[in-house]
């Protein structure tokens, strides 16, 4: 399925979305960094249809002393001096976390086959999620949470301990395009059947 022509269903533009940077309201400050230092330090790597824009964003925003061209700046300063653009410009946002996610071609996958088995409705996986207008507003699946997606993570994965559950609660965010922001509403209700078998 194409994603442009999922955009132009009636059901797509009556759709709420929240702009993409305002993932920075659910990610701890030293998560941000090590996600801006794990796409920089492969930059080189990430496909152009992501690499470009974040080049040209950085240098048309971010200003570091002492350098001319900001892309020239020490990995290290050059991510301390993105921060503000991670949690201003919603395009930057959106360009990181589909260079991250390629980054993590295994844990994407891994994480889509495990939400659409618990009934998530995904865009392909490598679906270009950048043409979204934002994250939807609410679309959340109920009875949802980070901590039960990461159990039954390690579950299914037992070879991936070495993943974070900080890694695969964003790719979860990036692949779903949802934030909880209805996750302590809805965790109040009674629990689905799916949701009282996966805690059994």
């Amino acid at each position: 399925m194409i994603l442009g022509a999922m955009q132009n269903t009636e059901q797509e533009q009556q759709a709420q979305f929240f702009p993409f940077h305002v993932i920075n309201e659910f990610m701890r400050d030293d998560y941000r960094l090590s996600v801006l230092q794990k796409v920089f330090t492969a930059l080189k790597n990430i496909s152009p249809a992501h690499s470009k824009p974040i080049n040209q964003i950085i240098q048309r925003t971010v200003k570091v002393p002492g350098f001319r061209n900001s892309l020239q700046a020490p990995l290290f300063i050059k991510v301390k001096s993105c921060v503000s653009t991670f949690e201003h410009n919603p395009e930057f946002v959106a360009h990181t976390l589909a260079a991250w996610a390629e980054l993590h071609p295994d844990l994407r996958q891994q994480v889509f086959d495990l939400l659409t088995g618990r009934g998530w409705e995904l865009l392909p996986a490598e679906a270009d999620r950048t043409r979204m207008p934002g994250f939807y507003a609410d679309k959340w699946r109920k009875g949802e949470t980070f901590e039960a997606i990461n159990r039954a993570f390690d579950a299914a994965y037992p070879e991936g301990a070495s993943i974070s559950d900080d890694d695969v609660s964003l790719m979860v965010v990036w692949l779903s395009l949802c934030l909880p922001f209805s996750e302590e509403t809805d965790s109040t209700e009674e629990p689905s059947a799916e949701s009282q078998t996966d805690q059994s």
